[in-house]
């Protein structure tokens, strides 16, 4: 495995990261993946307080146990949006490290900032609380997750001297979407470190289309290029991937080994240019299947609808993405004919999806 820098911060990190929010439910089966992953080199392990409805900490440090938290630099983040109160930060990060069974955790984000949630951060002092507890040794290397504009990610940067790192979302379609690549310039001048998530766009650019498979042809896999996309840039420290097979593993791990700075031809470069003009022809929804939404107060599926909406798009068989509609998202909640547009789901959407109008507009898609 090579080895990145990480930014001003000295850390060198695996150019592939494991995130722990979309893992199976055999635990036995997650120990295997993650020990694995981290006997190849992985060496940034990445959770967070709500990930599997705040189970996925506590695994986490299970699978970290005979050894092997001593073997990777670990990453969790504070839930902003539940910080209701001046003790929430402190009560919430012994928690963590408790979870975690670890005396200090290595890289500490601020969950998901956003314009709404910036400003809890801001009441509450966060960022003066979080360099309280790194001088009481309880974390080391501070940052912040991002899904807003980049003129928000801008002001954020630029509001305290003391960041080490930032993740952000960043894919081949998503060049100008939130942070961006301008972003992750910016942050990388300031010297902070830089943390990719959603490379795959929560799975969108790996079950790819035919059409879409047809332009990569036979020279890399659509997960390698993605990728690839961003491995050549140098200011990528590590890009994180939410596997959830021992396939996934060892296939991602088989493509990190070989990554680069500035890997990509001028013929690679040109295929993902037609890749990403041939995907933006589709109209789909740029959901992740993040599940922040589970919080729908009507229980509705939504990213599994969001799912069977797309499919229809992507494959261009209305039948088989009808079929999906209507047996298989039932398996997972209400149909989106329930929706009562309270946009409680829109509130937490880190895509700043307006999904009632799809919630809507995808009923009436597969009852016509």
């Amino acid at each position: 495995m090579v080895y990145r820098d990480l930014g001003n911060t000295g850390v060198r990190l695996s150019p592939l990261g494991f995130g722990m929010m979309r893992l199976p439910s055999d635990e036995r089966v997650v120990t295997k993946m993650v020990r694995d992953a981290i006997d190849a080199g992985v060496n940034y392990i990445d959770t967070a307080y709500c990930y599997l409805d705040g189970k996925s900490e506590s695994i986490t440090g299970r699978v970290l146990s005979d050894g092997y938290r001593d073997k990777i630099y670990l990453a969790t983040k504070c839930p902003v949006w539940l910080i209701e109160k001046d003790t929430d930060f402190d009560r919430i990060l012994n928690e963590q490290l408790k979870r975690l069974k670890t005396e200090q955790i290595d890289f500490y984000l601020l969950h998901s900032l956003n314009k709404s949630s910036w400003e809890n951060v801001k009441k509450f002092g966060l960022l003066e609380k979080m360099k309280e507890a790194r001088e009481q040794g309880k974390i080391c290397y501070l940052g912040f997750s991002f899904h807003d504009t980049y003129d928000l990610f801008q002001e954020i940067v630029d509001s305290f001297d003391e960041w080490d790192f930032c993740q952000i979302q960043l894919n081949y379609l998503d060049t100008k979407y939130q942070a961006g690549i301008k972003g992750m310039k910016y942050a990388a001048e300031k010297g902070l470190g830089v943390i990719v998530m959603e490379p795959l766009r929560g799975g969108y650019l790996a079950n790819v289309p035919q059409t879409i498979q047809d332009i990569f042809g036979k020279s890399k896999t659509p997960i390698e290029g993605a990728f690839d996309f961003l491995w050549d840039m140098p200011e990528v420290g590590t890009v994180l991937s939410g596997m959830s097979t021992q396939a996934q593993v060892d296939e991602n791990i088989k493509y990190a080994e070989r990554s680069s700075v500035g890997m990509l031809s001028e013929d690679d470069k040109k295929i993902i240019e037609a890749v990403t003009k041939e995907f933006k022809k589709m109209g789909t929804v740029p959901c992740t299947g993040c599940s922040y939404c589970n919080i729908c107060p009507k229980k509705i599926a939504i990213p599994q609808s969001f799912a069977a909406y797309n499919s229809a798009l992507l494959e261009d068989n209305f039948e088989q993405a009808k079929h999906q509609y209507v047996d298989w998202v039932p398996r997972f909640g209400a149909l989106p004919s329930n929706c009562i547009s309270c946009h409680k789901c829109e509130e937490i959407c880190p895509q700043h999806i307006k999904i009632s109008e799809y919630m809507h507009k995808i009923h009436e898609f597969f009852q016509e």
